[in-house]
């Protein structure tokens, strides 16, 4: 037994260094951005590997000019996961428990919907919201950000509805309950797991959303997301990369935040379905 045992530590062991290797490398970007952030101005340039030029003043400049931004920010993404979750989980339902007709073709589209690239649904949103003008509104980018949630959310939804008894379901409706009372008492809370899924991933695409923001609220003044407020410090002749990395570091945090809290319930939402009984 303690052979076998010392066999599989031997066979082992290279997998894990090569696994802390390979992490190492995807963190050290991170590293960087905070290395850099905490580094004086004049010594950043020297590339030293932690920061013995060490200050906080780039903070300090940041939380004085970005926290609008970072507000702005949190309410798109705290909005497109309302406006996701209202939209996408009865959407869901009804595809994967009601007698829906067109069931399958419905599910195609929203793998269609999901390869049509970005910069050509801003482009459309931009004439659009023109003529509404609805354009540098926080609304305005919460709808658009929405319609790049809600098709996966509607098939993610799907997947976890789908392996929900109809026995259970069956059980509401002798009771007396309508479609919506089942819906509304039965399977969302059976769905926790995949709505904190949908729900995080909603707000971290929101959170990190460039092309629309710069597309479609460009001269919002306060009212431009952090991703925006990062370009305060890009200038045509010179980059104020203390401040940027700053900003950069703070706008991780709150998404760093809900990875840790919802972790196990990503876990068990992004695999639901994936296992039939």
């Amino acid at each position: 037994m303690a052979a076998l045992t010392e066999h599989r530590v031997r066979r082992t062991w290279w997998k894990t260094t090569v696994g802390v290797v390979l992490t190492a490398l995807m963190l050290f970007p991170v590293y960087w951005m905070v290395n850099v952030s905490l580094t004086a101005r004049g010594s950043i340039r020297d590339g030293d590997l932690y920061p013995k030029d060490f200050t906080l003043d780039h903070y300090r400049v940041v939380l004085h000019d970005q926290l609008p931004y970072l507000g702005t920010s949190m309410v798109v993404g705290i909005g497109t996961v309302v406006v996701t979750l209202l939209i996408a989980a009865p959407a869901a339902f009804a595809l994967s428990k009601l007698v829906l007709p067109g069931r399958r073709t419905l599910s195609f589209l929203l793998i269609v919907a999901q390869m049509v690239p970005a910069v050509v649904m801003a482009l459309g949103f931009y004439t659009i919201y023109t003529n509404l003008g609805i354009l540098d509104t926080v609304p305005g980018l919460i709808l658009a950000d929405s319609t790049i949630a809600v098709p996966f959310a509607v098939m993610l939804f799907a997947a976890f509805m789908t392996g929900i008894p109809r026995e259970l379901l069956q059980a509401a409706q002798i009771d007396g309950a309508s479609q919506w009372r089942t819906f509304r008492s039965v399977v969302l809370p059976v769905s926790r797991n995949a709505a904190v899924t949908v729900a995080l991933f909603a707000f971290l695409w929101a959170w990190s959303d460039f092309l629309f923001a710069s597309t479609l609220n460009r001269g919002g003044g306060d009212l431009r997301p952090i991703t925006m407020g990062i370009y305060d410090y890009i200038g045509s002749q010179n980059q104020e990369w203390g401040p940027m990395m700053a900003t950069a570091v703070l706008a991780s945090i709150p998404a760093a935040i809900l990875l840790v809290v919802a972790q196990k319930y990503v876990a068990a939402g992004v695999t639901a379905g994936a296992v039939k009984d």
